[in-house]
């Protein structure tokens, strides 16, 4: 006797294995047979004619814990309704632990109000007990967030760690990662981490490697100066040993779009040589960014209060305004997505906005940072879709949404969400698999499961077979539709019909159940 079974559906198991018609008995939150189950009986039997039936999918790249969604709404339903069954937080340098005192959590301010928080863990044990107590829909593991560790040392300041600071640095990383992190992230782009060495960065991997975890890093630049970046983090990977894995790899402005190719041959000899190598993609165009990041390198170091300083400043102020304007970014397209002084500017276009003032959208961007006090998130057009198929196609690549949960209620609070957040592993299998052939479903959902469960070391998931949890997605591909759009992101996808977290249906029919059974992810 099964809980549930579900029959006559064709799987695709995660492995990049053909797929098959089988049938699978789930018992007890787990996958206890696969076969023909004909003449066994459950108390519920999914009938699954027509449709496919695959592992639930692994996003490896999630913000859902730095931009508070976790918390705020762990039904998290913009991410079960595109098949999301397990999220990895901490990601690009932030998390939200440890927090050993104020000044960690500072990390995430560049994105929300940390005024508004109410924090009760101080380690990273603390922390994943207090997410098991929310139940979130989704299972949730977490890196441990370089930038976040590095401000509890050293506060606001921007410079190179005294020795004794490094060794304090290193026994909080280490003893958070034998609390259940999944290894570290780096956020190089961000004002606070600009100034972090190399060999800093590699011998915090030295002690990632000891535990047998991961590296994942938001690369310090990401369009003319692409490739230097790379060679720095592959460079850090072959002198600490350390898994390497590069978040969300793009390609900013199309004066750089060319270096694609580079890119990828870079991350491929790398492989070739030894170092444990991937990178994760998300399938848009146009990314979410913090505005100051899409500033010249040199205006943000030495964190916030010098970049507002240089702001103001009439002299620098010149300087930057003469370098925007022969900048790669197009930035009188950029929208602003959330502003900290409200709904007011949201969803305007930077070009409108100039234009209204009667002044030039370089003026208007630096505005708009002294204005939000450098807290801003806007939605950019810079990327290439060729290159985000090459990515795609590329065997080293796993798909990420680089996004958050969000209801579509979320709409009302005035914020321009940003369209992954909804659509961006239904995206990939309608348009690059299923539409574009740019590669075949069975290694599109590899790439959304398997693959990155191995890539993260998280057990028991990401494949179908006997022993695993039953974490498991059922879609129609003839229904299967991406919905988000850049001008309308609050639309869930179509044709996902049944999504199971650990044996429990989050989605049935179609629909959200109210039920919450996601675990934590703990190496």
């Amino acid at each position: 006797m099964f809980d549930i079974i579900i029959k006559n559906g064709v799987v695709i198991d995660g492995t990049g294995n053909s797929m098959q018609k089988v049938d699978i008995g789930i018992k007890e939150g787990e996958i206890v047979e696969i076969g023909r189950l004909d003449n066994e009986k459950a108390d519920k039997i999914i009938n699954a004619s027509g449709k496919y039936i695959t592992p639930g999918f692994i996003d490896v790249n999630n913000h859902s814990d730095t931009r508070w969604r976790i918390f705020a709404d762990p039904s998290l339903k913009s991410l079960v309704h595109q098949g999301i069954t397990t999220i990895v937080g901490g990601a690009c340098g932030s998390s939200l632990a440890p927090l050993n005192n104020t000044e960690m959590i500072k990390a995430i301010r560049k994105w929300m109000d940390i005024s508004k928080l109410n924090i009760n863990w101080v380690s990273m044990k603390e922390f994943l007990k207090e997410v098991e107590k929310i139940s979130p829909s989704v299972n949730f593991g977490t890196l441990v967030g370089h930038g976040t560790v590095r401000r509890g040392i050293i506060g606001d300041s921007t410079r190179d760690l005294h020795e004794a600071e490094f060794d304090t640095m290193n026994q909080i990383l280490e003893k958070s990662l034998q609390e259940g992190a999944l290894g570290m992230s780096s956020g190089l782009a961000y004002s606070h981490a600009k100034l972090a060495s190399k060999k800093e960065m590699t011998e915090l991997n030295k002690t990632v490697f000891s535990k047998n975890k991961i590296y994942s890093t938001h690369i310090r630049e990401e369009s003319f100066a692409v490739l230097d970046s790379l060679t720095e983090a592959i460079r850090t990977a072959e002198e600490s040993g350390v898994k390497l894995h590069i978040s969300h790899l793009k390609i900013m402005g199309e004066k750089n779009w060319s270096l694609m190719d580079t890119a990828l041959r870079k991350i491929e000899k790398a492989k070739k040589s030894g170092v444990d190598i991937s990178f994760d993609i998300y399938p848009y165009t146009s990314t979410g960014s913090v505005l100051y990041t899409l500033l010249p390198d040199w205006v943000s170091k030495g964190g916030r209060k010098m970049l507002l300083k240089r702001l103001k400043e009439s002299d620098t102020r010149d300087k930057l305004l003469a370098e925007m304007k022969e900048s790669y970014i197009d930035y009188a397209n950029i929208i602003v997505s959330s502003h900290s002084l409200g709904k007011t500017l949201t969803r305007r276009v930077v070009r409108d906005i100039a234009k209204s003032q009667n002044k030039k959208v370089e003026e208007i961007i630096i505005d708009l940072l002294i204005s939000s006090n450098g807290r801003i998130m806007t939605i950019t057009k810079a990327l290439s879709e060729d290159n985000i198929k090459k990515a795609i196609a590329n065997p080293l690549s796993i798909i990420s949404s680089n996004g958050s949960g969000y209801d579509v209620e979320h709409k009302n609070s005035g914020e321009l969400v940003h369209p992954r957040d909804f659509g961006s592993f239904v995206k990939v299998l309608c348009k690059y698999a299923l539409k574009d052939k740019v590669l075949s479903l069975e290694t599109a959902i590899n790439k959304m499961t398997g693959k990155p469960a191995e890539v993260f070391g998280i057990k028991k998931r990401g494949i179908l077979k006997e022993g695993n949890f039953a974490d498991i997605v059922i879609f129609d591909p003839d229904k299967l539709k991406d919905n988000a759009t850049i001008e309308k992101p609050y639309q869930y996808p179509s044709g996902i019909e049944f999504v199971l977290v650990n044996g429990e249906a989050i989605i049935e029919n179609g629909k959200y159940t109210d039920q919450r059974s996601g675990l934590i992810i703990d190496r």
